[in-house]
């Protein structure tokens, strides 16, 4: 059924991984504004004065869309709820490498690159990603809780 809870979750876990497409992750700037590093899903921008180092992380983008087609998939698998349970914890698995490729390039990369006591601001791409990990987590929990209900119900008759 399309009108449980979790498919509201399962939803907003493919629009929150639709914003970390879209929206910048992070960005650092000197004080002097000589310099500055933008991360987004695609990829690391140095900007020196008139010159930039572009590193691609096009890896974030595919895991990201991944996730977002597995939400999107597991919204159609209403029927079978284990399968559903079974998608999201893949989810979990992917957002989670997802989660620490990014934080491995703001702490390990890209904050050393220039002024290191700056830690640089977290953009709307970093926190659409924690909501979908949020929302990727209670839709399971619901989906868990769903198919325990049916099971006790299947006892009673």
């Amino acid at each position: 059924m399309l009108q449980r809870i979790q498919t509201l979750f399962l939803a907003l876990v493919a629009v929150g991984m639709g914003g970390m497409l879209s929206l910048p992750i992070w960005d650092k700037t000197a004080l002097d504004t000589t310099q500055s590093v933008h991360l987004t899903a695609l990829r690391l921008i140095h900007q020196q004065g008139s010159t930039s180092a572009i590193t691609p992380v096009w890896y974030l983008a595919l895991l990201g869309a991944l996730v977002a087609a597995l939400a999107a998939f597991a919204l159609s698998q209403y029927k079978n709820r284990l399968a559903q349970s079974g998608l999201c914890a893949v989810n979990s698995v992917i957002m989670t490498i997802i989660m620490g490729l990014v934080m491995y390039f703001v702490f390990g990369n890209a904050k050393n690159l220039f002024d290191p006591e700056s830690t640089g601001n977290f953009g709307l791409g970093f926190y659409s990603l924690i909501l979908a990990m949020l929302a990727n987590v209670l839709a399971n929990r619901f989906i868990r809780r769903d198919e325990k209900f049916v099971r006790s119900q299947e006892r009673m008759r």
